[in-house]
């Protein structure tokens, strides 16, 4: 926070004025760890209010520094009673891991983005997080939400006009994004998808930090918004009474916890390698250990770049499974910004149902009809609208009480070409009969070093080539270190026979026993797979997983925010990729062709000219390629009437191409299941009738959106449910 009238920069615990002298606040008077600092409600031109993670609130003197305690932090296991006002004993506030702070109207603003206790470890759906306010005696929980970002127009100065100015928060729950703004003594509440669901997990560990910053040139407001994987352009004017403007941009994969417009660049502050990996374990990464200590970066880049990485599809929910009241609005959910727009809906009661959606076409809270539908009692309908129909909210009534899914999926036009950049020359292809790779370890200790165990790997054979450390001027050396060397032997390899690569499908079994099903690439990665030569699942942003399957990128959530039902793919390749890592905020991977490597940008040589590394971000990812794949859950599958297959994912894929056929004497009539996020909430989209020794053809439409598919038949027969993505 920048205060004013005292001009100085209060960070953590100091205080550093003009002329670069720093004042430190000593732990000892104000213990916790710090998370917010806002302008003090009674006397802003002295004081400010400070808040810590665990509830601890302190009010300071800009002059002095002497600290106030107004409620003692969590992790004070003996406050001193006579310094405490409103001494409370237990959890101040519900939820846990505090975030935001802010302060206007009158009232300290504070957020927590999570939940105590070993459900919130396992459950992302529980009840977690709050957001709450101070009025300077006593506290009232506004929402009982999962919070992170408090902050207004005035940014980190604080707001110009605190009795007038919005004080803005974000925040989501397991359906979507949600977005508060506080304006005349109320709060209002909107909602927004979600691009990515690896932000998920009741325990808040997985959201450091969604933030909303000016990064205007002078006198001209523009604002950033990161949340849930996507950037968002957020109009400075974002008040109760004008809520126009908000627009998606890209899709990212840095967890990004703040950033600042700096000599006409973007500045990313990240989180980018812990040295724990936070109860983000799983088979299919094997017995690796996390980096030797953690490590993370600023990321440089041009002030375009919240436009130009992943597409913007996402998707959200207002109801999943709800008791509806007859008449009663949703909250508003965000219209504009896609062309292809659509929702699934689901109607869970017995009894017939009419439904409302309403826009607001200029954010002014006025409302108006855009079109109803009806359903019968269980009934599911995918509703798509015109990609000119106007609103900035959208929202549904229903005309008599019931129990409700209500879905909206939106969608990004993919335009990016099947051919990787030319930024990942010199990397194997699959095709290659051999390659130079090794296994990757972030060195611990505070060596600030990245190990790597080169080897060379031909025929299915690997021979080992030596040690090498990449160092922080983007050196690669070779270097005598037996005991290094073996650790990465034992504890790096990669593991063998942790999923199984069947003939139409990846089969992934997850640590719940739930089965999910993926794509094929080139079939060249089987027998790689299969002898251990490419690493599949490996954390390299901070509690989630960058997963490599035959060919694709996958974004993977931990479990704890719900794994492979929410998975997205980032980008399909033909590269030989043997191992991948964090290091210093870079992606650093193995699998070098060193015949074509000499003189690529991204490529790093040993000084002996024997092992090479790339190295770029994590975000150079989208420029591999789009997705593509082929196969599917079912091929000359014996099935069961009536029994679904396994998911299969079809999720951010473009061009989407069905073909069914069986081998039955009889017609057989496939349903097509989706489940539109990952819930296993499964809608019927269409049912298809097969004649015997036909072959029927489904081009899925551009707005058909959802991450799952399975297939029913209403005959046991042998079938087959092949897909390809282009």
């Amino acid at each position: 926070m920048i205060h004013r009238e005292s001009n100085q920069l209060f960070i953590g615990p100091y205080a550093i004025d003009a002329n670069r002298h720093v004042r430190v606040i000593p732990y000892s008077e104000a213990p916790g760890r710090y998370t917010g600092l806002a302008r003090d409600l009674t006397d802003p031109g002295h004081h400010l209010l400070l808040a810590t993670m665990e509830e601890g609130f302190y009010r300071v003197n800009t002059q002095s520094l002497k600290t106030t305690l107004l409620y003692p932090d969590g992790n004070v296991k003996q406050p001193k009673a006579d310094d405490v006002a409103n001494h409370h004993r237990g959890a101040l506030l519900p939820g846990a891991h505090g975030k935001g702070v802010y302060s206007g109207q009158g009232v300290m603003v504070y957020s927590n983005n999570g939940e105590p206790g070993p459900l919130a470890l396992k459950q992302f759906d529980i009840e977690a997080g709050v957001l709450a306010e101070w009025n300077g005696k006593d506290w009232t929980v506004v929402r009982r939400n999962q919070f992170v970002e408090v902050t207004g127009p005035g940014g980190i100065y604080g707001n110009a006009n605190p009795e007038t100015d919005p004080i803005w928060a974000t925040g989501w729950d397991h359906k979507s994004v949600l977005l508060g703004v506080r304006g005349n003594g109320k709060w209002s509440f909107f909602r927004l998808p979600k691009g990515s669901h690896a932000y998920d997990g009741a325990h808040g560990w997985n959201t450091e930090w969604p933030r909303i910053r000016d990064i205007s040139e002078a006198g001209k407001p523009d604002f950033l918004m990161t949340m849930h994987g996507l950037f968002w352009r957020f109009p400075g004017g974002f008040s109760v009474s004008n809520t126009r403007g908000i627009r998606p941009r890209s899709a990212y994969l840095k967890v990004i916890g703040d950033f600042t417009r700096w000599n006409d660049q973007l500045v990313f502050g990240c989180d980018d390698s812990a040295q724990k990996e936070f109860l983000n374990r799983r088979k299919e990464k094997g017995g690796i250990e996390g980096p030797g200590q953690s490590n993370s970066n600023l990321w440089f880049t041009p002030l375009t770049l919240p436009d130009q990485l992943g597409p913007s599809t996402a998707e959200g929910a207002v109801w999943l499974n709800e008791a509806v009241a007859a008449n009663t609005p949703s909250e508003p959910f965000l219209f504009a910004g896609w062309k292809k727009r659509s929702a699934w809906v689901q109607n869970h009661s017995e009894q017939a149902i009419t439904l409302t959606f309403e826009i607001d076409p200029k954010g002014t809270g006025n409302w108006t009809r855009l079109q109803t539908t009806s359903l019968a009692g269980g009934q599911v309908s995918r509703l798509g609208f015109a990609a000119n129909a106007p609103g900035e909210w959208i929202r549904v009534r229903a005309d008599k009480a019931a129990r409700l899914t209500i879905q909206f999926t939106y969608a990004t036009q993919d335009n990016r070409s099947l051919n990787a950049h030319p930024m990942f020359s010199g990397l194997s292809p699959v095709r290659a009969s051999a390659t130079t790779g090794g296994l990757l370890y972030g060195l611990g200790n505070n060596r600030r070093a990245l190990g790597l165990l080169a080897q060379e790997s031909a025929g299915g054979q690997l021979r080992t080539i030596g040690y090498y450390e990449l160092d922080g001027s983007m050196n690669l050396k070779r270097k005598q270190d037996d005991t290094t060397q073996a650790f990465i032997q034992s504890k790096f390899a990669i593991p063998k026979e942790v999923v199984s690569v069947e003939a139409a499908s990846v089969l992934i079994v997850d640590e719940k026993g739930r089965r999910w099903r993926f794509p094929l690439g080139d079939d060249r990665f089987t027998s790689l797979t299969h002898e251990g030569q490419l690493r599949i699942c490996r954390e390299v942003a901070t509690e989630r997983d960058l997963f490599n399957c035959h060919g694709t990128f996958y974004e993977l959530p931990a479990e704890n925010a719900d794994g492979y039902a929410k998975v997205k793919p980032v980008a399909s390749h033909g590269l030989r990729i043997n191992d991948y890592a964090s290091y210093r905020g870079l992606l650093v991977m193995t699998g070098i062709d060193l015949v074509s490597a000499a003189g690529k940008e991204h490529i790093i040589l040993s000084d002996d000219g024997k092992a090479a590394v790339w190295a770029g971000a994590i975000d150079d990812l989208w420029k591999l390629g789009k997705p593509t794949g082929r196969g599917g859950p079912w091929y000359n599958t014996l099935t069961e009437a009536n029994m679904p297959s396994d998911p299969y994912l079809i999720g951010y894929y473009d061009k989407r191409t069905l073909n069914i056929s069986h081998k039955a004497t009889t017609p057989i009539r496939f349903t097509i299941e989706a489940d539109p996020v990952g819930t296993g909430q499964w809608m019927a989209y269409k049912t298809i009738t097969v004649e015997p020794g036909k072959r029927v053809t489904h081009q899925f439409p551009a707005e058909f959106e959802a991450r799952w598919i399975r297939f029913k038949a209403d005959k046991a027969c042998t079938a087959t449910t092949l897909l390809e993505y282009r």
